[in-house]
């Protein structure tokens, strides 16, 4: 069976979400930095509501270990999962621009790389590479909307995950106290609700709803 036409997968996207509301995510280019269980499970969240320009960048390949939360199949693994995640998000948006880039961000090359991106998400694992990413964004691109993840780990009430709105253009989503480091690891439920917090508050602020 072929696949619908450009026409008829806006024209179904359209019908669920407005013309106006699909129009604006059309033309919306958001980064996805870091695609593990946040950053592979926001990508697919933006590419099923039809942003027309997704930006993904990890410089890390598929593992077994990370089966249990990421969007990722036993037939990829060895894969980097820049190129796993762009084969994926095809198959579910064959008309959507997708930018994929395997390569570790760091405080040389972030303003260069997302200079283009309207939002970024970050979905980093590592603490560190969290703040640097971050306090980046935040202290070179002023202009940019950022949503980013702290806390999902374990198996604490899903109600505990929250996103606030941290300054005009930085939002912060998750529980901001669980750590891999306090017992239990990350459990593929709570980090796709974290995921699908990141995601919404994207959706949010290309539709121009800031408020949380």
């Amino acid at each position: 069976m072929s696949i619908p036409t450009r026409d008829e997968m806006y024209k179904a996207l359209e019908e669920r979400h407005g013309k106006e509301l699909q129009r604006k995510l059309s033309e919306a280019s958001v980064a996805v930095c870091g695609l593990g269980g946040l950053g592979s499970n926001i990508a697919i969240a933006l590419a099923r509501a039809g942003v027309g320009k997704l930006h993904i960048l990890d410089f890390d390949r598929v593992d077994i270990s990370n089966l249990n939360r990421q969007q990722y199949f036993p037939e990829q693994l060895g894969e980097y999962k820049a190129d796993a995640l762009y084969d994926t998000l095809k198959r579910i948006a064959p008309y959507c621009d997708i930018r994929k880039e395997c390569v570790k961000l760091d405080d040389g090359n972030i303003a260069d790389l997302l200079k283009s991106d309207d939002i970024i998400c970050e979905a980093f694992d590592n603490a560190e590479q969290k703040a640097m990413l971050v306090n980046r964004v935040l202290e070179e691109m002023p202009e940019k909307y950022l949503v980013s993840g702290s806390g999902m780990a374990g198996i604490a009430p899903s109600n505990m995950i929250k996103t606030k709105r941290i300054t005009k253009r930085f939002y912060l989503c998750g529980d901001g106290v669980s750590d891999v480091a306090d017992g239990m690891g990350l459990v593929s439920t709570r980090v796709l609700i974290c995921a699908a917090h990141e995601a919404h508050a994207v959706i949010r602020i290309i539709a121009g709803e800031y408020e949380i």
